[in-house]
Formats: structure tokens, C-alpha cells, sequence
């Protein structure tokens, strides 16, 4: 029998990192308060053992996520960092202020949002890609059930399904807040 919850993917989001706010942040590896890696790391390890799962957990290769596995990795966890978590690369916008970059720009991004490139990077649809994959590797317990990621990526997961061909930039949700849970059904309840 499997513990409860282990037919859902536990995605974290990482916790809030040092000056990203007010900008286009995706790729552009930001700096994190090692106290708010532990206190999110602890809360993973905390809802793990409520739960039944693994002491295992994958992580986006940037800072703000790599960070809380260290401090898994130090309580004995096993923690993998998988690339396919990180965050939508935003090309020349990553690091910008949202402020200088064109309104144009950003209105050409909304009129296109799942196959437009903002900033010349990657598409939304190449990010659920990643994400998509990463969630069939999960239920096919080929990868970690709780990972550390970012909004984008959790919002992929929630937003785009697999075959969606449009994604109405109105639909978009709210990115969840830095640390929240998000939990997905991947697998036969």
C-alpha cells in the first residue's frame, strides 16, 4: 500500500530570493537567505514524515532551490538537482526590471502566450514540456515526488495541459507564494 498522498507530485516553491522584486527573474541566479532555505527545507521534512513519503527530493539547479536541498542533504536526505525544474529562461528580459523593458514587448508576449519566446529565450510551451516530463518520470517513480522548483514552473503544470494549443495570458494564474505547497495528481488515486 502506498503512503497517503504519494500519487501526487509535492512541489514546492523556493523561498523568496534577494533582490527579485521589481524584476523579470528566471534564469538569473539570485542569492537566498540561508535562514529561509532551512525554515522551507524544514517544512518539507516536516510534511514528509506527516505524510509517509521518502526522505527524497529533487531540486532546480538554481540557488534559491539548490539551497533548501543542502539542507536536506544534511539531515540524510537524498536530493538530486534535475535541470528540467528550473525556471523559464526570459532571454535578454532575465534580471531586467520589469520597468525598462518595452511594453511592446511584454504585449507581444501576452497576444502569443504559450509559443512566444519573451526576451528571445524560452517559450511557455517549451517549459511544459520539461515540466510534463518531469511529472511522467514522477508517477512512473522514475523521479523524486517532492521537488523544489519556481512559480513559472508550477504554474505550467497547473495551466498548460499536455496538447494545449493556446493559453489566454487572462487565464494565467498568480504565481503561488515563495514557499507554498502545490500538489499534483500524477498517478491512479
Amino acid at each position: 500500500m502506498e503512503p497517503a498522498g504519494s500519487t501526487d507530485l509535492w512541489c514546492w516553491r523556493h523561498p523568496r530570493a534577494e533582490g527579485a522584486a521589481g524584476r523579470c527573474i528566471g534564469v538569473t541566479d539570485l542569492r537566498l537567505d540561508p535562514r529561509r532555505a532551512r525554515r522551507l527545507a524544514h517544512r518539507i521534512r516536516q510534511a514528509a514524515r506527516r505524510h509517509g513519503l521518502p526522505r527524497q527530493a529533487a531540486v532546480s539547479p538554481l540557488r534559491r532551490c539548490r539551497d533548501v536541498g543542502r539542507w536536506l542533504r544534511r539531515w540524510r536526505w537524498r536530493v538530486t538537482v534535475d535541470p528540467r525544474l528550473r525556471e523559464l529562461d526570459f532571454g535578454r528580459w532575465d534580471g531586467c526590471r520589469w520597468s525598462d523593458i518595452a511594453w511592446a514587448e511584454v504585449s507581444a508576449w501576452e497576444a502569443d502566450l504559450l509559443h512566444h519566446a519573451p526576451g528571445g529565450g524560452e517559450s511557455l510551451a517549451v517549459l511544459a514540456l520539461r515540466v510534463h516530463g518531469y511529472a511522467a518520470d514522477a508517477a512512473s517513480f522514475a523521479a523524486p515526488r517532492i521537488v523544489v522548483t519556481h512559480g513559472g514552473w508550477i504554474n505550467a503544470l497547473r495551466a498548460v495541459p499536455p496538447g494545449t494549443l493556446q493559453v489566454p495570458a487572462a487565464s494565467w494564474p498568480a504565481a503561488p507564494r515563495c514557499g507554498d505547497l502545490f500538489r499534483h495528481a500524477i498517478g491512479p488515486a
